[in-house]
């Protein structure tokens, strides 16, 4: 098993055009690859996946712990693994390094390849990879790539970097339009709405192929033990659970859906979108986030899945509900006009259109009565990411920012519902994909 992350010093470096050429060059010289995500992004896994048809799974200390990492680690199957870092090198929570990319990179024995933007620097580019070398030790830093780097101003960094650094320069990539990759309010545009994706990740490839020193690159992973468990067959299906997916509510991780596969679960997917009704005889509902907000009125307009929805969940229907999906439960939904949009209406709140961040970032949920997912005393670590509020978000959990001293109730926690902003991950150390799965059994066995 070889590994290899791909960092950098900031956000908007290009980590993930890099990661999505790199994977695609790899897939052309017959490399079976897989990749990984650090931290709790949604939309950077879809591109992994869009290039190479598998599930990119996302790595997060603070989320999973480091048993959690392990077990997600040991699904690897590919003979190399790219794991694409999150914001800056040692950015963690809290402004600690607590959960960063070097963090993951240190718990999982990763060597790490820096993806620098020249920006007008030259000798205080250098500067400041020293700085990162020397930062935590060990840095775990290998390597340097270039992006947005032309051929002449690469010429002069790549010996001064390699001799004011000790690193070695693994190549460029130039200043392309295909690998710009538009933005919205959280983050890069999903990897199903860039109709040319494909194309411009081909064209990444086949520069970065002229252009970087990929057997070097392979030649820097670091050579990780075979697993020590593998997960094993997949027990009986004991229940169905229904789980949205679509433009709309894409955000998934692969390990939550793992993790209900292998607790017994049947998972049956469906579109709030297009489809008319929830799926025949449904023990469980799953509604992720997504963006709701971006397809308000055809979500409102297909009132007879929104009827269906409400019924299932005022009925004790097992339900988890994230962000996305919370909004959807809601009695109306602002587009991003500031129009309101009729939803499923099973709570009482109006979903809104704010122009900042709200409650962004991880944070822990405490339970104080058993519940779906949690019982009393309980604490999970959670995360936060989104633009739009609700009037009415809920009083079952108690919320802590993580590092931090703010705090606030947060959450509808019921015997057959967990609906909040917050996003869990299955991964973890709590088992609340077998507490849900067990909650569908339930259901399935009262109405036999």
């Amino acid at each position: 098993m070889k590994r290899l992350m791909l960092t950098a010093v900031s956000s908007g470096s290009g980590k993930t055009t890099i990661t999505c050429g790199l994977l695609a060059a790899l897939r052309r010289r017959g490399v079976a690859a897989e990749c990984f995500k650090c931290g709790p992004d949604y939309i950077d896994p879809m591109f992994h996946e869009r290039v190479l048809g598998t599930p990119s799974r996302n790595l997060d200390l603070f989320l999973q712990g480091e048993a959690g990492l392990r077990r997600t680690l040991n699904r690897q199957r590919a003979d190399v693994a790219l794991v694409e870092g999150a914001m800056g090198f040692y950015d963690g929570c809290g402004g600690t390094d607590q959960a960063s990319a070097w963090r993951t990179a240190e718990a999982a024995d990763i060597p790490a390849v820096l993806v620098l933007r020249p920006e007008g620097s030259s000798l205080t580019l250098a500067a400041q990879v020293r700085g990162l070398q020397t930062f935590r030790t060990p840095s775990r830093l290998a390597g340097l790539l270039l992006n947005h780097c032309r051929p002449a101003l690469y010429a002069r960094l790549a010996p001064l970097l390699e001799r004011e650094t000790g690193l070695p320069v693994l190549g460029f990539l130039p200043p392309m339009e295909e690998a710009v990759i538009k933005s919205r309010h959280l983050g890069l545009l999903t990897a199903g709405e860039i109709q040319d994706l494909s194309a411009r990740v081909e064209a990444v490839a086949a520069q970065l192929e002229q252009t970087a020193d990929i057997p070097s690159l392979l030649a820097l992973t670091g050579t990780a033990a075979a697993p020590s468990a593998q997960p094993g067959p997949l027990p009986p299906a004991y229940c169905r659970i229904a789980v949205a997916r679509d433009e709309a509510f894409c955000f998934l991780y692969q390990d939550n859906l793992d993790a209900l596969r292998e607790a017994g679960a049947e998972l049956v997917f469906f579109s709030p979108l297009r489809d008319g009704v929830l799926p025949g005889d449904a023990d469980g509902l799953y509604l992720p986030g997504g963006y709701p907000e971006l397809h308000a009125e055809t979500l409102s307009r297909n009132t007879a899945m929104r009827e269906s929805v409400r019924r299932a969940v005022l009925a004790g229907l097992p339900t988890v509900a994230e962000c996305g999906g919370f909004l959807y439960l809601q009695q109306t939904l602002e587009d991003e006009s500031g129009t309101p949009w009729p939803m499923a209406g099973a709570l009482t709140g109006r979903g809104v259109r704010t122009d900042r961040l709200q409650r962004f970032g991880y944070l822990t949920l405490t339970a104080e009565r058993d519940s779906l997912l949690l019982r009393r005393g309980e604490t999970v670590p959670a995360h936060e990411f989104h633009y739009w509020d609700c009037t009415e978000n809920g009083t079952d959990l108690a919320a802590r920012k993580a590092g931090g001293e703010a705090a606030w109730r947060s959450g509808v926690a019921g015997a057959s519902l967990y609906a909040a902003f917050a996003h869990l991950h299955f991964g973890g150390e709590l088992p609340l994909a077998r507490r849900f799965v067990k909650a569908g059994v339930r259901w399935r066995r009262e109405r036999l």
